[in-house]
């Protein structure tokens, strides 16, 4: 099933700011840690060469994807125009170091074994169907030649222990469009579209949902 084109997860992914300019000192400290993040999951899928980013929106990490200066990127959204718009919200020499890809997370627009990491940030945690999560893993399993890595929400934490209890006090009240996954859910999902899990990286860890988790091709 494709998401939507309207949905809450492309929405959110056009909205977010373009590399590391943010309006507060949170904000800041939040895109650093990311950013932190992002290095230690690529030196762990072995410093790819070639990077699908998928949903790109507006680049918010080709600045660091970047830093390896013989690193190809492929930055792909489904929208042209906001492809567009992204690109032109960085530095010319930047830029030209981006290729953008039309292309959608359950119809990837290249041909098996394509790239060598595919680089999914601030998605999953929108999807609330195990079947769907498992339709994109497989396309990435297909487009990829060795390595994925994948950021989402994740239970076994602070954040979602509370945000569990706020749900459970406010039970007439439909506001998932966020959805955290059990650790033994997600991790099942991995292995049925054929990935072992090379290692995760957790933005606060015990206390924030964020993790980012690096798979590799079984």
């Amino acid at each position: 099933m494709p998401l939507p084109p309207s949905s809450s997860a492309e929405r959110e992914l056009s909205q977010a700011p373009a590399g590391p300019l943010c309006d507060s000192l949170g904000a800041r400290l939040a895109y650093w840690r990311e950013a932190q993040l992002v290095r230690h999951s690529l030196h762990s899928a072995g410093e790819p060469g070639l990077v699908l980013d998928l949903p790109c929106g507006a680049g918010r990490f080709w600045p660091v994807l970047a830093e390896r200066a013989n690193r190809v990127i492929l930055a792909a959204d489904r929208d042209a125009e906001r492809l567009g718009q992204a690109m032109g919200g960085f530095a010319p020499a930047l830029a030209a170091r981006v290729t953008p890809l039309e292309a959608w997370v359950d119809a990837i627009t290249l041909g098996s074994n394509a790239v060598d990491c595919i680089f999914c940030m601030r998605l999953f945690h929108r999807v609330a169907d195990s079947e769907q999560r498992l339709g994109i893993l497989r396309e990435f399993h297909r487009v990829s030649r060795d390595t994925v890595i994948i950021s989402l929400w994740v239970d076994g934490n602070y954040r979602a222990w509370r945000r569990r209890r706020t749900e459970q006090r406010r039970p007439g009240k439909d506001r998932q469009n966020r959805f955290v996954v059990a650790r033994t859910q997600i991790e099942g999902e991995f292995r049925q579209a054929g990935f072992e899990i090379v290692d995760h990286h957790d933005l606060v860890p015990g206390y924030a949902m964020w993790r980012t988790y690096v798979l590799r091709k079984g």
